[in-house]
C-alpha cells in the first residue's frame, strides 16, 4: 500500500478495531450536525429529568456564558435543526466564548481510519451506502484500492477486516479548527498547502498525498470556528461556501476533492456584517448576541471570571457598584464613536473587578477601598479605548474620567442599599429592632480592635453582628489570612457611608432591566 497521510502527527488514539468489527457492532455513522443534535437532546433530556425547565435546560448546555434565555433557545433550536450559526453583536458581548461552548458541547470520541489525515469513518471505506453519503478522502481511496489505483476503488470490494480503525479524541487540528478572520487569510489557509517533505518523496505536486490539510480539512467530522468571518476576503469566503454547500473541499493544487463536513460557527462584529457575501450569509443562521439587560446576569459574568486565589478582599458592594457604572455607560454613551465601542463590553466588566483588586494589592490594602474601585474603573475603561492618536485618546480618557466621577457615587449608594436590604429581609426578616441592634453593635466594633478580636473567636457576644459577619462570609471571597470579621467591618463601613441602613425595595434590583 502507498504511504498514507500528510506527515502531521496523529490525533490521540484509544481502542483499536477493524471496519468489519465496527460493522458487526452496529457502530453508527452520523454527520457532525447529527452527532451534535443527539448530544444536545441527550443533555436536555437529562436536565429535564433533574427538574430543570426547558429554558434552564437550554442554558445549562453553556455553563460559562451568561446570556438572555432567548439566545440559548434560539441557539439550541438552530443546532438541533442542523444549522450552521453566525453570532453577531457588539464587541465583547461574549460571541467567541459562546462559540467555544458549542465546541465543548460537541461529542469528542470518534471512530476513524487509522492514519487518515482527515479522519474518514472506517465504514465509508467498506459500505457503498455510507461512502455515497460520506465519500472517503482520495488518500484512503488510493490506499484501499487495488494496486493503489484510485479509479479502481470500490467500497463493496474492500476487505473490511483489512481496514484498521481506532477511536480518537477530537482536538484542535483533528476535528476542530479555529480561524481568525483577516484580509491576509487566503484560500490555501482553508484548503491546505503542500508538504515539502512529502513532495520530495512523491514528486507529484498534484498528488493528494503531498497535501498538508488546511483549516477546513482539519475540521472534518467536527467543528470549525471562524472569528470575525466578515474580515475574510471574498475569495476565501467562497472556499468556505463550497464546504458548507457540498461538504467537500477542493484544494487548488490537487486534482481531487477531500471531505469537509463540519458544524460551522462564525462570529462577527456589527460593523463587518455587510462584508459577508450573501450566499455565505444564507448558509448561516444569524443569532444576535448582545450585552445582557439584567443586572444579575452581569454580576454572574463577573463572578464566573473572578479567580479563587484573591490577594485582597474586594467587598461585594464595590464589585456591584463597578458593574452598575459600566451598565450606565452602556445606556448613556454614544455608539457612534468606534474608539470607545469596547468601553462598555463584558471584558471591561470583568476587568473592573480584577483591576480593583490589583489596585488594592499595589497600595497594600488588604481590603479594597472606594478609591481602589475608582482606580479599577478608570484602568479598565481607559484600557478599552482604541488609541488612534494622542489627542483623541486624551479626549476619550477625559470623557471616561468625568463619567466615573459623575456615576460612581450613585452606584455605590444603590449597591449599598441593595446589600443592606437583602440582609435585612432575608436574615433579619424585616425586624426593625434587630436591624438597629446590628447597626449599634457594628458602630461599637468598627473602631475597637480588642472587641473585634473577641468576636473573631467563637462566643455569644454581639450576636446580631455575628449574624452579619456570617452573611458577609457566605457571599464574598476572602484571601487567606483575612478574618471574616474584618471583611464584615469593611462592608459595614460602606453601608454606613452610603446606605444609611435604609431599605426601600432595592432587593428587586437584580430582576430589573437596565
Amino acid at each position: 500500500m502507498a504511504a498514507s497521510g500528510s506527515g502531521r502527527s496523529a490525533a490521540p488514539s484509544g481502542p483499536k478495531a477493524t471496519a468489519q468489527q465496527l460493522k458487526e457492532r452496529g457502530v453508527p455513522v452520523e454527520s457532525p450536525t447529527e452527532r451534535l443534535r443527539a448530544e444536545i437532546l441527550r443533555r436536555i433530556d437529562a436536565a429535564r429529568k433533574q427538574g430543570l425547565s426547558r429554558e434552564e435546560a437550554a442554558a445549562s448546555l453553556f455553563p460559562r456564558t451568561v446570556l438572555p434565555s432567548e439566545t440559548y433557545e434560539d441557539l439550541t433550536t438552530a443546532l438541533v435543526a442542523g444549522s450552521h450559526v453566525l453570532f453577531f453583536g457588539p464587541s465583547g458581548a461574549g460571541k467567541t466564548n459562546l462559540a467555544k461552548e458549542v465546541w465543548e458541547l460537541f461529542p469528542k470520541d470518534a471512530w476513524v481510519v487509522s492514519a487518515c489525515p482527515v479522519l474518514d469513518h472506517p465504514l465509508s471505506i467498506v459500505d457503498p451506502k455510507v461512502a455515497e453519503r460520506f465519500p472517503p478522502c482520495p488518500i484512503c481511496r488510493r490506499r484501499f484500492a487495488p494496486d493503489n489505483d484510485v479509479s479502481a476503488f470500490r467500497p463493496d470490494s474492500v476487505d473490511a477486516t483489512k481496514v484498521p480503525a481506532e477511536q480518537v479524541r477530537l482536538r484542535e487540528g483533528f476535528g476542530f479548527a479555529r480561524l481568525q478572520g483577516s484580509s491576509e487569510v487566503f484560500p490555501d489557509h482553508l484548503t491546505g498547502n503542500i508538504n515539502l517533505r512529502r513532495l520530495e518523496e512523491i514528486g507529484d505536486p498534484m498528488s493528494p498525498l503531498v497535501l498538508e490539510p488546511g483549516k477546513l480539512l482539519q475540521a472534518n467530522r467536527g467543528l470549525l470556528l471562524v472569528d470575525e468571518i466578515g474580515k475574510l476576503p471574498l475569495g476565501t469566503q467562497n472556499v468556505l461556501l463550497q464546504a458548507l454547500q457540498e461538504g467537500t473541499v477542493t484544494p487548488s493544487k490537487s486534482r481531487e476533492s477531500f471531505p469537509g463536513m463540519f458544524v460551522a460557527v462564525g462570529t462577527s462584529n456589527l460593523s463587518d456584517l455587510d462584508n459577508i457575501n450573501d450566499p455565505l450569509s444564507d448558509r448561516l443562521t444569524s443569532l444576535h448576541v448582545t450585552y445582557n439587560p439584567l443586572h444579575a446576569a452581569n454580576r454572574r459574568i463577573v463572578q464566573l471570571a473572578t479567580p479563587a486565589d484573591l490577594a485582597s478582599f474586594v467587598p461585594e458592594i464595590l464589585v456591584d457598584a463597578g458593574v452598575r457604572v459600566i451598565e450606565t455607560w452602556r445606556q448613556k454613551a454614544s455608539d457612534d464613536n468606534p474608539d470607545i465601542g469596547e468601553v462598555g463590553s463584558n471584558r471591561t466588566l470583568i476587568d473592573v473587578a480584577a483591576r480593583t483588586g490589583a489596585t488594592a494589592v499595589l497600595h497594600d490594602h488588604p481590603v479594597a477601598s472606594v478609591d481602589d474601585v475608582k482606580g479599577g474603573l478608570l484602568h479598565a475603561m481607559r484600557g478599552r479605548i482604541r488609541a488612534r492618536s494622542g489627542d483623541s485618546f486624551d479626549q476619550n480618557e477625559r470623557r471616561v474620567r468625568e463619567f466615573v466621577d459623575q456615576h460612581l457615587e450613585p452606584a455605590l449608594k444603590r449597591s449599598s442599599g441593595v446589600y443592606w436590604c437583602r440582609f435585612y429581609r432575608t436574615v433579619l426578616k424585616e425586624n426593625k429592632s434587630e436591624g438597629e441592634a446590628v447597626v449599634s453593635e457594628g458602630r461599637r466594633l468598627k473602631d475597637d480592635a480588642a472587641l473585634l478580636d473577641s468576636i473573631a473567636a467563637p462566643g455569644t457576644e454581639f450576636p446580631r453582628f455575628r449574624a452579619f459577619t456570617a452573611y458577609v462570609g457566605e457571599r464574598g471571597r476572602r484571601p487567606p489570612g483575612l478574618r471574616t470579621v474584618d471583611a464584615a467591618v469593611a462592608t459595614f463601613a460602606l453601608l454606613e457611608r452610603y446606605s444609611m441602613f435604609t431599605c426601600q425595595g432595592e432587593d428587586a434590583d437584580d430582576d430589573a432591566r437596565l
